[in-house]
């Protein structure tokens, strides 16, 4: 078998030997000079021919090069487990591999130079998923830059699936639309392993939380059961015994109102109000806890005019909680809660620092969590309540504390525009 190179050499061999027949043939006819002119002209026919003939191969070399390295940039696209497709500057399909083909059933059709919309005569199926990329691809071109989304749609089986969608659309030099090239992968399983774990953490957290509801419930009535039945084998009914059971029943109603703050929205009112004038009236609720623990609670206030917007009772609430903590981390030992109030930036900084023994790292970093709690009462939910409507506010809280020192809470809620 003949090689490229050496079908071309033949080919130039059988040009040269037919010229020199008709050389030969011509000379044996002719006077010397004619025989001369001839020759030489015989000799550059011959050169342009080797000519030809050598840079012919070369081009031909490269164009079949250039052809394979197209084939093999197809096939390697069209091996690819994801959708890839490239899209001219009006929508027009120009190059798709087979992963996209099979999506979308257009394996028999001849997509090249045709727009989502006509595609989708041939595969009415698919047809809204194809019309919904002509508002995606808009999206892309509009951004002028890479662009991220997630894009999900039914197979004619019945499965649904999502992919995750990067398009990257590049532009002429005068800024027109060149093309758009869409890669696409099928994060399905994905999506179906993430709803499985929230299902399953959900059913945790809903363990979890019928755990501590029985738990903190039953401590309670017990206390109730107790009572009722000291109350039916005594003549007299005591006082003592009536206020014991309210302040038990006033504990169950506190529980189960915590938990509907966190089970379901509330209704809010937000309004600007000023923050001092809630911090003043937390103090004033406060005070009197205070004094009777040997407790001073002192304010240190840069910002005294602050205006934030919000829900002030919910904040008052946290304030409470916040404040409540630091007279029982402290006890009867005495000493002073401060609370700080500054204007940083565009946010309002209240700082509330105890003296209290302080908390453990490793416990330290477990607060905030439902149902985790360092006090003998309670269900440790205070916390978890106040994270939530700081975070509904725009803002965030942050807990310091040394061992022997103290706890420091840092609230930050911004400013009022």
């Amino acid at each position: 078998m003949l090689t490229k190179k050496g079908w071309a050499a033949a080919a130039a061999g059988m040009m040269i030997v037919l010229v020199c027949q008709m050389f030969l043939g011509f000379i044996h006819e002719r006077n010397e000079i004619e025989s001369f002119i001839y020759i030489v002209l015989s000799i550059i026919l011959i050169g342009g021919l080797l000519y030809l003939a050598v840079n012919g191969y070369r081009l031909l070399v490269k164009y079949q090069g250039v052809q394979g390295e197209e084939k093999r940039l197809s096939a390697l696209i069209d091996s690819m487990p994801d959708f890839m497709c490239v899209k001219d500057g009006e929508g027009r399909w120009l190059k798709v591999n087979q992963f996209g083909l099979e999506l979308y059933e257009l394996t028999r059709v001849d997509y090249y130079g045709k727009t989502d919309s006509q595609l989708g005569e041939y595969t009415p199926f698919f047809k809204d998923a194809l019309l919904y990329c002509i508002d995606s691809d808009e999206a892309a071109w509009e951004n002028q830059c890479l662009t991220r989304t997630e894009e999900s749609f039914y197979l004619r089986s019945g499965e649904f699936k999502t992919f995750d969608v990067i398009k990257v659309p590049l532009y002429h030099e005068d800024g027109t639309r060149r093309i758009l090239i869409t890669l696409g992968r099928d994060i399905s399983q994905q999506k179906r392993t993430e709803a499985m774990l929230l299902k399953k953490e959900k059913l945790s957290v809903v363990g979890e939380l019928s755990a501590g509801i029985a738990h903190e419930i039953r401590n309670p009535l017990t206390s109730l059961k107790g009572f009722i039945q000291l109350l039916n084998e005594t003549e007299n009914v005591t006082k003592e015994y009536l206020t014991i059971m309210s302040r038990e029943i006033d504990r169950i109603n506190q529980i189960v109102s915590e938990l509907l703050v966190l089970a379901k929205p509330q209704s809010r009112i937000h309004s600007e109000f000023k923050f001092n004038e809630a911090l003043d009236y937390v103090v004033n609720i406060m005070k009197h806890e205070a004094l009777l623990l040997g407790i001073a609670i002192t304010i240190k206030a840069d910002e005294k005019d602050a205006v934030i917007f919000g829900d002030k009772n919910q904040v008052v609430q946290v304030l409470i909680n916040i404040i409540k903590n630091a007279l029982d981390a402290m006890g009867q030992k005495g000493g002073e809660v401060t609370v700080k109030v500054e204007h940083v930036e565009q946010k309002l900084k209240i700082s509330i620092k105890d003296q209290g023994e302080g908390i453990p790292p490793e416990r330290l970093k477990h607060l905030g969590e439902p149902f985790f709690t360092l006090k003998e009462k309670g269900m440790g939910l205070g916390l978890t309540i106040s994270n939530k409507i700081i975070q509904e506010h725009k803002g965030c809280i942050d807990i310091k504390s040394e061992l022997g020192i103290g706890t420091e809470v840092i609230i930050q809620l911004p400013l009022s525009q």
